[in-house]
């Protein structure tokens, strides 16, 4: 610390604080305080770190005043590291605060803070800011692991972002044992200085206890376990068989023949397949189980889907939005009994247009129970055993191939985006112990789904903008032009190149990913576009889908696991029977911008939720093979090390520590690490060998350390 600097701070400040001290100029200053000329620029290098700090403004004209830093609010978004950002409401650029300007916030909190330091592009440097006050905590609850002292406990929070211990005073414990995992309610939230302090409300469960860990983090989310007992009533209620009343004036479909397609696994069916031909064209239906008719607006039902937004698929388990008792039961279409649905019905012409299409209530029947893996092999392989066993099928299923074929070709041309990036898939024992871990199979008939699906969503957004009818929309905003000219300056380093005009197209985008197919760069380039996109939300206002190059687009087709897909079933099911008045028209206009910020909230926490299960069982499913050796690709190069992913979908670090046969340099413009002494490369694409060192169940982190390079490129 320069202590000559911080001194001349001091006078200055005390002599702004004066109380006959009137605001002035920078000169002025100086001729009343008898500065030098030569040292005039010191004594402004003074007053901007005083203006930094906060402690004093300067005004439009110039002159120097206490205090009255413009104080701004945010949320706060902790790093584990210590540090974090306040993230503000309609500003693209977070604001970055240091560990000493913290304030003691804590993570989710929303903050008061004042802005110290502006952005400067030509050094380098981001907005830096200090946090003065915590105006609501966001976190009142914390997970974490129990240990006990002689006189007190205290509780290591499974969140890194809360890097404070929690105290926990005697008899507040609540019997808890070292190695338990608990819930704790938080009673004194801390300071700078000082650790926060809580209760223990409820044990999960000995930290070696099968399911705890995933309980942990269904916890740590806030995700509602158990269903009310209110809900469970209703739900038993009104789950009974489709009677003949429920039949009436409904579209009788049961002669048409249809399937469901699904995971082997999949128990909530809720959306079955039909397709014709009619000449030429194609007659295409998308039977969707009509859940609005068990769930009532603003039944106890209806409530707690709102509440909890969406069905969570954790690695071990479901957390569904609607009791199984619906979700498993009347809504599922279950082959073989009759269901009531709400069925979009389009013909489609040879170049994949909707050219009419239908939306009406139906009751079906579905045919027969269809998994992914047996039309693949019809479709695909075109086994014959498979193509044996559904021989009444088959012509059906080719001809869905064909029509999917047909769309996929139509959204690529108009520029949709296909991030195709391998999903993974967990297979875990009784215990929840993970035995494999492999690529999702994303195969023909997966596609056939989602192509279909896709469509329907399509048709019944246009259908209700053009209504003018107040509606739900699954809307994609056009990406940031900074971040996208970023990714343009980056790909350039490649010898890639994507054209960046008034305004960002999807089919730029597309071409991009075109070029980069097949390269070493492939699955960063990938990332790094998907990170430069904005994440897709539910609105009430159309403002279309630039990652699916779509102008209309909304969830229709899972309303048994998706909040937003209930509400418009609502909304389609009253206008087709006429009940549309302005009164509720009135009433949706006032309640959609509600549902709307409640599903998209409600739809990150699931999302953040799966992601860290799978993370935790991908570290647990290495932690048994530290020592063995696997074959990867190296997906990122950072200063500190080199990312691998194992065929399995496993990413794991090599840090620049592990890499003990030299030092290696990180060569920015070209994401490469090079040895000093060797001259050895490491890049992006590589083909290597890499051994398991180490595993974090905490951190959730792998670290690996090359073997030897098996494919330079």
């Amino acid at each position: 610390m320069d202590h000559t600097f911080e001194k001349r701070k001091k006078v200055i400040y005390d002599f702004i604080c004066d109380d006959l001290y009137v605001p002035m100029k920078i000169k002025e200053i100086a001729v009343i305080l008898q500065v030098p000329r030569e040292q005039r620029e010191e004594l402004k290098e003074v007053l901007d770190a005083l203006e930094a700090e906060g402690r004093i403004f300067v005004s439009g004209k110039g002159k120097y005043a206490k205090g009255h830093a413009k104080h701004l609010i945010g949320m706060f978004q902790a790093n584990a590291r210590g540090f974090g950002f306040v993230i503000r409401d309609g500003e693209d650029e977070d604001v970055y605060i240091a560990e000493e300007n913290t304030g003691g916030a804590l993570h989710g909190d929303q903050v008061e803070f004042v802005i110290t330091r502006q952005k400067d592009e030509e050094e380098g440097k981001r907005t830096e800011g200090k946090i003065v006050r915590v105006i609501s905590h966001g976190t009142t609850r914390v997970v974490g692991l129990y240990e006990s002292s002689k006189n007190y406990g205290f509780v290591l929070p499974d969140d890194q972002k809360l890097w404070k211990d929690i105290y926990i005073p005697a008899g507040k414990e609540k019997g808890a044992m070292d190695g338990h995992k608990v819930v704790v309610e938080l009673t004194s939230y801390g300071s700078q200085d000082k650790n926060p302090e809580g209760v223990v409300v409820e044990i999960i469960g000995h930290v070696n206890d099968p399911g705890t860990d995933i309980l942990s983090i269904a916890k740590g989310f806030d995700l509602p376990i158990e269903f009310p007992e209110k809900v469970m009533n209703q739900a038993e209620r009104v789950g009974k068989d489709v009677s003949e009343a429920d039949r009436a004036g409904r579209m009788d479909l049961r002669g048409l023949l249809m399937v469901t397609i699904d995971g082997e696994d999949a128990k909530d069916l809720d959306d079955a397949v039909s397709l014709t031909r009619e000449g030429k064209n194609y007659r295409l239906g998308v039977h969707i189980a009509d859940v609005t008719n068990y769930v009532q607006e603003n039944s106890a039902l209806d409530k707690e889907a709102l509440k909890r937004g969406t069905s969570v698929y954790l690695a071990d388990r479901v957390i569904p939005m609607l009791p199984h008792k619906l979700s498993n039961g009347i809504c599922s279409l279950n082959a073989g009994e009759d269901r009531l649905a709400l069925s979009c019905l389009m013909t489609v012409n040879s170049k994949g247009e909707v050219i009419d299409s239908e939306i009406a209530e139906t009751v079906i029947c579905v045919d027969r129970r269809m998994s992914y893996t047996s039309v693949a092999k019809i479709v695909t392989d075109h086994d014959p055993d498979e193509m044996e066993k559904y021989q009444e099928l088959v012509p059906m299923f080719e001809q869905m191939a064909e029509l999917s074929g047909i769309l996929r070709e139509r959204r690529r041309q108009r520029g949709s985006i296909d991030f195709d990036f391998p999903e993974t898939k967990l297979l875990l024992d009784a215990s929840g112990k993970p035995v494999d871990i492999r690529p999702y199979d994303r195969n023909a008939a997966t596609k056939i789904i989602e192509d279909f699906m896709l469509l329907a969503n399509e048709t019944v957004a246009e259908e209700y903008y053009w209504r003018e009818l107040p509606f739900l929309y699954r809307t994609h905003d056009t990406p940031d032009e900074g971040k996208m000219k970023k990714l343009s300056t980056f790909i350039h380093n490649f010898g890639f190149h994507m054209h960046i005009g008034n305004e960002v197209r999807p089919k730029e985008v597309q071409k991009l990913l075109g070029k980069v197919e097949g390269t070493p760069q492939e699955t960063l380039v990938g990332r790094l576009a998907l990170r430069s996109m904005k994440q897709a939300k539910y609105t009430w206002e159309n403002t279309g889908h630039f990652g699916l190059a779509a102008k209309y687009y909304t969830h229709f087709t899972s309303p048994i696991r998706r909040y937003p897909d209930l509400q418009i079933h609502r909304i389609i099911k009253e206008n087709i029977r006429g009940r549309m008045t302005d009164e509720r028209i009135a009433h949706y206009e006032k309640l959609l911008p509600e549902v709307a910020m409640q599903s998209s909230t409600m739809e990150r926490r699931a999302e953040e939720a799966e992601r860290e299960t799978v993370k935790l069982k991908k570290v647990e499913y290495m932690e048994e093979r530290i020592g063995e050796e696997f074959e990867g690709v190296i997906s990122g190069i950072t200063k500190w090390g080199a990312y691998v992913e194992l065929e399995n979908t496993i990413e794991g670090l090599v840090h620049v520590a592990n890499m003990s046969d030299d030092h290696y340099e990180y060569i920015e413009d070209q994401y490469e690490l090079v040895g000093e002494h060797t001259r050895n490369v490491y890049k992006l694409g590589q083909k290597v060998k890499v051994r398991v060192l180490d595993t974090d169940r905490i951190q959730r982190t792998i670290d690996f350390a090359f073997c030897e390079a098996t494919e330079a490129v």
